[in-house]
């Protein structure tokens, strides 16, 4: 018999619709609003943080100077702790999805990691190296359950698939974006302005209004995120007992093994472990893959599809390692070789993380009917070449600053103009891979495995992120413009590849459009 683990009676679809899209859109849009918010308004702050000086002095934007103590690390430590972080925020989201589809439903892991995320924020305003680290890893754990169920819970509203899914992603990537635009303005505003610790409050604040409105707005959501299951009661208990036991052993030896790393028992250095963890999440989604492929039990058709995830998750990995350096690299650019002196007033660094959100905010719409136009005149690119396209963007955008920063030094230092056309074409490049692979994930699952797959999607988004941290701890030995240069040529070969190959996937992914 069928197990749902909320209240059967829920609505099952309201008519009112959101901007032409179901109505519980609104609710999703509205709490990844706020968990972006949360969450970007603290990454931009991150890197900042770990290489302010420990005597560092803030200028509020009212006048008058405080100290603002950082924790004043080497940018080669604090790229791979950035890295580290983000990486691992996206690879709890493969046990988070299987969390959701065997024992709560996506409803409740949302709702639960949402918690946990806003009590990281709040430990991290406790101005303790203890409670960062801390605070580091409650909002790794609480995001990976909410990230990959709230997107999942997104896909269930359009059981018919096709372009109109596309363009409820894309509406719904705007909803990101806002929270992700917000975010680094107030987090920013407090923290260079005032007080780091106060920037990553503020950021708890905003996961805690997340979580109101999706209480309120849960009756919109129809059956969406309950979970279904023909397992009884008693056999989800005993799945829920060897998780858990499971989980919170490897967190004790994770612990350890970092205490014992930290007084020098474990000769390691940070940038080693990242390395170390890079390898270990390609072992472990190589095997995961080969046991869905021989002992998953798919139809050949099935296995087509997942060898097209495959594929998608090895560019996004290569697109997040370039994107990702908007947090690491090109913050400490913004930082450290650019005129941000307006009328007198130094605006702060982290603001420019607010650019690419509000390029998202202005240009999904455009995006959304483009692909809805396609596909009506059968003119729709397909997925891998939609992959290959933003890949295009993101090594264009790299080109630009490369161009930009050749010349910069903290005497002559570069317009603004320069990092504003950067993330002009990272946007596009963004919106032509992220959304579309967003949706593609959920029309290419396995019914019973959409979870799973969303999950693995985020751990190509972890290995990207990882990536992006080694990489951007190079400028401890290269110059900006070398290491702009770098990325953008191989993130553009891979580009010209995924587009070369796309019609091998293109047949692979059968009628999925």
């Amino acid at each position: 018999m069928s197990t749902i683990a909320s209240d059967p009676s829920a609505p099952r679809g309201p008519d009112k619709e959101f901007f032409g899209h179901p109505r519980g859109l609104s609710t999703l849009f509205f709490t990844e609003m706020w968990e972006r918010f949360s969450y970007y308004g603290m990454r931009a702050l991150l890197i900042l943080f770990m290489t302010a000086a420990t005597t560092n002095v803030a200028t509020s934007a009212f006048g008058g100077e405080r100290e603002n103590a950082g924790m004043g690390l080497d940018v080669a430590t604090a790229a791979a702790i950035y890295g580290l972080y983000t990486a691992l925020v996206y690879i709890l989201a493969l046990p988070g999805g299987w969390v959701a589809d065997n024992l709560w439903g996506q409803r409740k892991a949302v709702f639960v990691g949402g918690c946990i995320i806003a009590l990281g924020h709040f430990t991290m305003a406790v101005p303790t190296t203890f409670t960062f680290f801390l605070g580091l890893g409650l909002i790794i754990c609480g995001t990976g359950l909410l990230k990959p169920n709230v997107s999942t819970m997104v896909g269930e509203l359009y059981p018919e698939g096709g372009a109109r899914r596309d363009a409820g992603f894309s509406l719904f990537y705007m909803g990101i974006n806002l929270g992700a635009w917000l975010g680094p303005i107030t987090t920013g505003f407090l923290g260079e302005g005032y007080n780091w610790h106060w920037g990553f409050g503020a950021a708890g604040v905003g996961m805690v209004l997340g979580l109101i409105q999706y209480r309120r707005g849960a009756p919109y959501l129809g059956t969406a995120g309950l979970l279904k299951s023909d397992a009884s009661a008693e056999e989800i208990a005993r799945k829920s007992r060897i998780f858990f036991g499971s989980f919170f052993g490897i967190i004790a030896a994770i612990v350890l093994f970092g205490y014992l790393v930290s007084i020098g028992t474990i000769d390691l250095t940070i940038t080693e472990i990242a390395e170390y963890l890079g390898w270990g999440v390609l072992i472990m989604v190589a095997s995961y893959f080969i046991y869905v492929w021989k002992w998953g039990g798919h139809t050949a058709d099935e296995n087509k599809k997942i060898g097209v995830i495959f594929w998608l998750f090895l560019l996004i990995a290569v697109f997040w390692s370039g994107f990702e350096q908007a947090g690491s690299s090109l913050n400490l650019f913004g930082q450290d070789l650019t005129d941000r002196v307006f009328f007198g007033w130094k605006m702060p660094a982290s603001w420019f993380q607010s650019v690419n959100p509000l390029f998202i905010i202005l240009l999904a719409p455009v995006f959304g009917s483009m692909w809805v136009w396609l596909e009506r005149r059968n003119a729709n690119p397909s997925i891998p070449v939609k992959f290959g396209l933003g890949l295009l963007g993101l090594s264009m955008g790299f080109f630009v600053i490369a161009w930009g920063s050749a010349n910069a030094t903290p005497g002559d230092l570069v317009s603004p103009s320069w990092l504003i056309v950067t993330y002009f074409l990272h946007t596009c490049g963004e919106l032509a891979i992220s959304p579309i692979g967003l949706s593609a994930i959920t029309k290419l699952s396995p019914e019973r495995r959409v979870g799973q797959m969303m999950g693995i999607w985020f751990v190509g988004a972890a290995l990207g992120n990882l990536f992006a941290g080694l990489v951007a701890g190079r400028l401890q030995e290269l110059a900006y413009a070398d290491l702009f240069q770098n990325v953008a040529m191989t993130v553009g070969a891979v580009g010209i590849v995924a587009i070369l190959v796309s019609p091998v996937f293109k047949k692979l992914q059968g009628d999925v459009r």
